[in-house]
């Protein structure tokens, strides 16, 4: 236990805004523990809080009488299939989606994906469960539109098991389209080629001017009638494999580790000395990589999946091209890996490149690590700079682990092992409910949460819902201020370590249940 546990604080001002911090008077009626009692009386006695407050169908089916979450399982148990929509604007794609949804404009949680216009949805036909990706959102910027539609099709095409191409009928091919064809020419995923706006038979004969395109026999549907649809997606399902291959990175094999950086920050280095041989092309030109390259390499006698990415660079919606490409195959190999070790050129000063590639990783769940390349280059003027860039621009990852590594000449390099490693343990981790209650009940009892006009919200019971990354749900009867989350976070990482990991705190606020 750390001294700055043992000094009294309120929540950390460190990281609060002075005027944010006023001093709470305890819950009226939170569990006081008296002398030895067991986890799992603070856990009934935590969950005893919530019997006066009105709980949601989801809530109960989590938490069980005693407290225990009930939901809790490994993750990747089930890998649903995902199906992807690609098409140019303008084709009824989401009419589609809403069509397969079942419900107009259907607008759910974004998941963290490929760009922030690749958006998930939960679908289900037949009995069969599935994951529908929209690829729509494209700028409509009529110079760039072909090489974006083009683009992000690929992408999408990667990341999925099936997909679904829409082509306005009523049009007929156009040289985007084109564009998209080719790259679907040479998958060897299934896919179906919709011809949508067919909202009669009288118009069926003009989708029989898309067997041209090569892709097949078309399916004339009307997304916005529903005509075709069902028969459609009759096809679909039947061509699905029962666990996707790409939703998400499987458990078994080595664990799949994502390089990331600004160009010419030395990633195609670290992964040709890791492998032991000129794997990836070495340029001092940057940005020479444009493909993710997949290698199993072994170091220290452990053997990883490395995913070599193509370098980020800034204003990434306004890139034309290769490196508008390659920004997106970066995201998409992030997504597919399950920690990612960011590289950062000591010898140039922190970037807000830098920092918004950590945020990527940061927003996608990721474990990180750190690695700080061209050690060997560093004098000691730069490094008394570096210090101060690493303590005000990355203090908000300081519990990533960090390494300083040479990757031209690979010193230090079996130091990453231990680091990804902690990172992927920490990632993994799963708290049991009773521990966690008992954490949250002996916090709030030393530092409750501040009074917000005369009012103080309260933490009625927590629990870990699913890890990588270890996200974790407080029903509260208030809102808790951000500045109070992030000292539950600070406290979690004190008590349990999590380096290497991001750690994710959701609220569920219950009304206190209305007496008859």
């Amino acid at each position: 236990m750390s001294n700055e546990q043992n000094e009294p604080e309120v929540f950390d001002a460190s990281a609060v805004d002075a005027d944010e911090v006023i001093v709470g008077e305890g819950f009226e009626d939170a569990p006081e523990f008296d002398g030895e009692v067991t986890d799992e009386e603070r856990l009934r006695a935590m969950r005893s809080n919530l019997d006066g407050f009105d709980l949601e169908e989801d809530d109960l089916a989590i938490i069980g009488a005693d407290g225990e979450f009930l939901g809790f399982q490994e993750p990747l148990a089930e890998a649903l299939p995902v199906v992807a929509i690609v098409g140019r604007p303008n084709v009824g794609k989401s009419a589609l989606v809403n069509r397969i949804l079942g419900r107009r404009e259907a607008v759910v949680e974004d998941v963290p994906g490929v760009t922030r216009d690749r958006v998930s949805y939960p679908a289900e036909w037949g009995g069969t469960r599935f994951t529908l990706v929209d690829t729509g959102g494209w700028e409509p910027d009529a110079k760039g539109i072909d090489a974006s539609v083009a683009l992000q099709a690929e992408v999408a095409i990667e990341l999925c098991d099936v997909v679904m191409f829409v082509v306005d009928s009523r049009v007929g091919p156009t040289a985007t389209d084109e564009r998209v064809v080719q790259l679907l020419r040479r998958t060897k995923k299934p896919v179906f080629l919709i011809a949508n706006k067919v909202d009669d038979a009288v118009q069926e004969p003009e989708a029989a001017q898309l067997w041209s395109l090569g892709l097949g026999e078309p399916h004339p549907v009307s997304a916005l009638h529903g005509r075709g649809v069902a028969d459609l997606l009759d096809r679909v399902v039947a061509a699905l494999p029962e666990e996707s291959a790409v939703a998400q990175p499987k458990l078994a094999g080595p664990r799949r580790v994502a390089l990331l950086g600004r160009p010419n920050v030395g990633k195609s280095s670290l992964l040709n000395k890791a492998a032991g041989e000129e794997r990836v092309v070495v340029n001092e030109l940057s940005g020479t990589t444009r493909d993710p390259v997949d290698e199993q390499v072994e170091i220290a006698g452990r053997v990883w999946t490395f995913v070599d990415t193509a370098g980020i660079r800034r204003r990434v919606h306004l890139q034309k091209g290769a490196d508008f490409y390659a920004s997106l195959r970066t995201a998409a190999a992030l997504e597919k890996a399950e920690v990612a070790v960011v590289l950062i050129d000591v010898t140039q000063e922190i970037s807000d490149q830098d920092l918004r590639i950590i945020d990527l990783v940061l927003e996608s769940g990721r474990a990180l690590v750190l690695a700080f390349n061209k050690w060997d280059l560093l004098d000691d003027d730069r490094r008394r700079y570096l210090e101060r860039e690493i303590e005000q621009d990355l203090s908000h990852v300081d519990w990533a682990p960090r390494v300083n590594i040479s990757a031209r000449t690979g010193r230090h390099l079996e130091k990453l092992v231990p680091a990804l490693e902690q990172a992927l343990e920490s990632w993994d981790t799963r708290i049991p409910t009773a521990k966690f209650n008992a954490f949250v009940a002996e916090l709030v009892q030393e530092h409750p949460h501040p009074l917000r006009g005369g009012k103080q919200p309260r933490i009625l019971f927590g629990t870990q819902v699913q890890n990588r990354p270890p996200t974790f749900v407080l029903f509260t009867s208030g809102f808790l201020d951000p500045g109070y989350r992030r000292f539950i976070q600070r406290r979690l990482r004190e008590r349990y370590g999590f380096e290497g990991s991001p750690i994710v705190i959701n609220m569920r606020i219950r009304e206190r249940r209305q007496r008859r």
